[in-house]
């Protein structure tokens, strides 16, 4: 076996990283209605109904509550979406991310 024949046949290591991950969060203010938090997390984060009133409730009473975990990019996209359409729906709902 030549050289250049052992090289070819040698088998790399690669080591493949878990990416991060974020939580994307909604704060609780005093304008935004309860049913359009609900919405939000129906549309946004495929809750179902129950668990999206279980969340919007924890938001209300805790001030924050965790809509998922998702990686940096799809994190990114659903605060930017849920922003932008709180912002078109007129309502100050504020949603950011954090690492896990």
């Amino acid at each position: 076996m030549t050289k250049y024949e052992e090289e070819v046949f040698t088998e790399e290591k690669i080591e493949v990283k878990e990416p991060s991950m974020y939580k994307v969060i909604l704060h609780n203010d005093d304008y935004t209605p309860m049913d359009f938090v609900v919405l939000i997390l129906m549309k946004f984060f495929n809750h179902i109904e129950e668990d999206a009133f279980r969340i919007m409730y924890l938001v209300h009473n805790t001030g924050i509550g965790v809509c998922g975990e998702f990686t940096k990019e799809i994190a990114e996209t659903k605060v930017s979406l849920v922003s932008s359409y709180a912002k078109e729906q007129q309502h100050p709902l504020k949603c950011t991310m954090e690492k896990k």
